[in-house]
C-alpha cells in the first residue's frame, strides 16, 4: 500500500512540474524596419524662427492726373519655418548586413508667420507714402507668409542641415539594432532630388557596435 501512495505521490509531483513549467519566450527578432524609419523621419523635424524686415510699394495708390503717390512701407515680423524630408519617400533594402536607405532632400513641410509679432509699431511707412489701411496690411501679411516660405526654400544651408539631421538619427537607429543583436552593419545611402529622382550619388557608412 506504501509502495501504491508513493508512486502516485510521485507521478503526482511529475505532473505538477511538469503542468507548471513555462515555455520560455521566443527570442524577439530585432530587425530594421522602413516603417520605424519613416516615423523616425517624421519626428525629424528642423523649426527655424525667422526675424524678417520685408519691402512692400504699390504705385500710383493715390492722387490723379499726374500728381500721384505710391504707398511704400515695410513690415518687421516674426515666424516659424518647419523643414524636414518627405517620409514617404524613405525606402529600405537589406542584403545581409548591408543596409540600403534611400533618402530624399529635405523641404519646407510648413511655415507660418507669427500674427502677436505683429503690432502697430510692426508697419514702418515711408514719409511720402500714400496712407496705408487694413486691407493693405492683409495684403503684407500674405506676401510676408509667401516670402518667408520662399526665404526657407533658397537656404541651402538650412535644408541640408535637416536632411543630415534625418540621417543621422536614422543611423542610431541602426546602430542600436546591432548592439541588441550583436552585428555590425553597413548602410548604403542613396539620395533623392526635391522630385524624388536619384541624384546619382552614393556613401557608405560603416556602423560600429559599441563596447
Amino acid at each position: 500500500m506504501k509502495k501504491i501512495l508513493v508512486f502516485f505521490l510521485t507521478a503526482a509531483i511529475l505532473f505538477t512540474n511538469t503542468s507548471c513549467r513555462q515555455e520560455e519566450p521566443e527570442p524577439v527578432k530585432l530587425e530594421p524596419k522602413v516603417s520605424q524609419m519613416r516615423s523616425i523621419c517624421e519626428l525629424a523635424v528642423m523649426e527655424c524662427y525667422y526675424h524678417n524686415v520685408a519691402k512692400f510699394k504699390e504705385e500710383d495708390a493715390e492722387g490723379i492726373l499726374w500728381w500721384k503717390k505710391d504707398k511704400h512701407f515695410w513690415i518687421e515680423y516674426s515666424g516659424i519655418v518647419r523643414l524636414g524630408i518627405d517620409a514617404s519617400l524613405v525606402s529600405m533594402e537589406a542584403n545581409g548586413t548591408q543596409i540600403t536607405i534611400t533618402l530624399p532632400e529635405a523641404k519646407v513641410l510648413g511655415c507660418k508667420v507669427d500674427s502677436t509679432s505683429l503690432q502697430e509699431g510692426s508697419y514702418i511707412v515711408d514719409v511720402n507714402s500714400a496712407a496705408i489701411n487694413a486691407e493693405d496690411e492683409v495684403k503684407a501679411f500674405a506676401e510676408a507668409q509667401q516670402r518667408l516660405e520662399e526665404d526657407a526654400a533658397s537656404n541651402r544651408a538650412l535644408l541640408a542641415e535637416a536632411q543630415q539631421r534625418a540621417q543621422a538619427l536614422l543611423e542610431d537607429y541602426i546602430t542600436n539594432i546591432g548592439n541588441a543583436v550583436g552585428k555590425e552593419y553597413t548602410i548604403r545611402w542613396v539620395y533623392l532630388d526635391s522630385r524624388g529622382n536619384p541624384l546619382g550619388s552614393t556613401t557608405d557608412t560603416h556602423v560600429s557596435q559599441d563596447e
